[in-house]
């Protein structure tokens, strides 16, 4: 996704939240991220663009825009929470215990076979998103 002001604005106001600066800010970080930054991240990201910026807002906005579904926060464990705009096409994520890296796991079979097995029990799939916590394989 590659964001302009005005699509920012737009997908704040769709969600009913009040457009400020500073959570366009933290919103074109995430746009512009090619990884699945920690807040504290997104932080030092927002404060390139905007130096009047806290880790207190960032972290406030990332909830706020985590609670409206425009972005996705990903739990690791006992590590910090990493986020991403919420994607447009339903993917898992494999964290890496030894690194903490987070890789996306996109597979439409993965996602057919969910709503199938759901769908055999009676529910349909509202939402769905699964961590795989991995350790790369040693070569032999």
């Amino acid at each position: 996704m590659n964001a302009v002001p005005d699509e920012i604005d737009s997908m704040l106001r769709d969600a009913g939240i009040r457009v400020t600066q500073q959570r366009r800010t933290v919103i074109a970080a995430l746009v512009q991220s090619n990884d699945h930054p920690s807040a504290q991240d997104v932080y030092a990201r927002a404060k390139l663009v905007d130096n009047s910026v806290s880790f207190a807002t960032v972290y406030r906005a990332l909830a706020t825009l985590a609670d409206a579904g425009i972005v996705q926060r990903i739990a690791v464990d006992d590590g910090p929470a990493r986020f991403e705009m919420a994607p447009e096409t339903e993917h898992d994520h494999l964290v890496d215990v030894d690194s903490g890296e987070v890789l996306e796991l996109a597979s439409k079979e993965l996602v057919a076979l969910r709503s199938r097995l759901a769908a055999e029990l009676g529910y349909e799939i509202i939402s769905q998103h699964s961590v795989l916590r991995v350790r790369k394989l040693k070569k032999s």
